[in-house]
């Protein structure tokens, strides 16, 4: 498509389409507890995997797996620091979308009234 053309009504439900899939991966990724968890302690900032496998409680292995999903995903992105590797969240869209979550849960479990 051109710059300057409307895209067509198919053209706009396979862009729909193709960003509801993507939403969706990301969303079935955060289902899991520990990789949400890393996901929230990253959202206060880069850190390494001693730093997260004591913010999220699980083992070091587990942890660097589901590293490794999120880096492999595009969620996260690493640096080296010396010999340690340092990680952080993409963009704050993430970070976002995480707080949300979070705040949903507190609505749930304090039975807090609902609001824009």
């Amino acid at each position: 498509m051109s710059s300057g053309t409307r895209p067509t009504g198919a053209q706009d439900a396979q862009v729909r389409g193709d960003r509801l899939e993507v939403a969706a991966a990301v969303l079935a990724l955060l289902a899991d507890r520990t990789r949400l968890a890393l996901m929230e302690r990253l959202g206060r900032g880069e850190a390494d995997v001693t730093t997260l496998t004591q913010a999220c409680g699980a083992a070091r292995p587990s942890v660097s797996q589901h590293l490794a999903k999120l880096r492999l995903a595009g969620l996260v992105t690493t640096r080296k620091d010396g010999r340690r590797v340092v990680y952080a969240l993409r963009h704050g869209h993430l970070r976002r979308l995480v707080d949300e979550a979070m705040n949903v849960a507190d609505h749930e479990i304090g039975s807090l009234p609902p609001h824009d």
